[in-house]
């Protein structure tokens, strides 16, 4: 049996608020890194024991405060630069698409940061009310947490770099009808993206980093860090849910999926439909953006426009997300229902 797929898109332009999101996170790790030290400067000795020996726990080399504070900063920006440059070039019209290029760049960045911010706590704890950076000891524990946190942040990386977009056809193809014969089968997908939303998750993200990485280091109570660090991180993961969806059309039915990861999800299969439709939908209709619930029923509304609107079998409201070619999807999921009827 064959298959048949169309894909709907929005523009390949990246808006100025994904550069703004990017640079929000570069600067903040940044900002962090060279801003923990000199946070904690009249509980630390000057200079700071910043290297240990392989066998024990005696330091054996140090940097002046200024130094400890900028050179973990400088190495940080310098690797974003190294990354972000050749990306850039690789992005330019007619070449790979840049979504291919940025999960491959967030699959180096992502490790590189954890590493670099948990070793600068690690680094401020052990010096943390020392009167000689001699007399610093090296904190193991926290350098295996480290390790682990960056092993798996480098695979969550390296999953999102190598997870392709479930049936995104090639551009360029021609679009089936939908009339479908026997023994063929036709697959819809479209996606859209809310750069301001991922600009809102990268703010509060980095101020969770922050806390996280200034409670490894033990400069404040826990108690208000954790509350600190809860709070912003619920308010990162919910913007970045909210910041991208996914709505695909096949013989399982409708799935629409959710954030850069495609996950969670929601189906519906045909049979759980009554009817399919496209229909414009402002964020004033339907009480803002992200996942919103109004008598409308609940929205995906990541930008005002079309939107895919379904009403589940024995419901009184609808659900709709809003991606591009919508009466395309709709037209084929109401050929789908119909086909499974018969």
């Amino acid at each position: 049996m064959s298959e048949d797929r169309t894909d709907g898109r929005g523009t390949a332009r990246r808006p100025a608020s994904a550069r703004w999101a990017a640079g929000v996170w570069t600067a903040g790790v940044a900002a962090l890194l060279a801003g923990l030290p000199l946070a904690a400067r009249g509980r630390l000795p000057d200079p700071l024991a910043t290297h240990w020996t392989p066998t024990g726990s005696t330091p054996d080399g140090s940097l002046p405060l200024w130094a400890a504070a900028l050179v973990p900063a400088l190495v940080w920006l310098a690797t974003a630069v190294a990354v972000a440059v050749p990306a850039a070039r690789a992005a330019r019209p007619g070449r790979r698409p840049r979504a291919a290029v940025a999960r491959p760049r967030l699959a180096v960045l992502v490790p590189v940061a954890v590493i670099l911010t948990g070793a600068q706590a690690a680094t401020v704890r052990a010096n943390l009310d020392r009167a000689d950076w001699h007399d610093a000891r090296q904190p193991g524990l926290w350098l295996l947490a480290v390790l682990l946190l960056a092993a798996l942040a480098g695979a969550g990386g390296w999953l999102l770099a190598t997870r392709r977009p479930a049936d995104a056809a090639p551009a360029g193809e021609d679009t089936p009808a939908l009339d479908v014969p026997e023994g063929r089968r036709l697959v819809w997908f479209s996606r859209t993206s809310n750069h301001w939303l991922r600009l809102m998750a990268a703010v509060p993200g980095t101020v969770a980093l922050g806390a996280l990485v200034a409670l490894a280091g033990g400069l404040a109570r826990a108690d208000t860090l954790w509350a600190l660090f809860a709070g912003c991180a619920v308010a990162s993961l919910a913007c970045a849910l909210c910041s991208s969806v996914q709505a695909r059309v096949s013989e399982r039915g409708l799935e629409v999926a959710f954030g850069p990861l495609a996950w969670p999800r929601r189906r519906w299969a045909p049979g759980d439909i009554e009817a399919a439709r496209a229909e414009d939908r402002r964020p004033s209709e339907v009480g803002g953006w992200g996942y919103r619930l109004s008598g409308l029923g609940t929205t995906v509304m990541l930008r005002s426009g079309e939107c895919l609107v379904i009403r589940p079998r024995g419901r009184r409201t609808d659900f709709a997300v809003s991606v591009d070619d919508a009466e395309r999807g709709a037209a084929l999921l109401n050929t789908l229902r119909a086909r499974r009827a018969s």
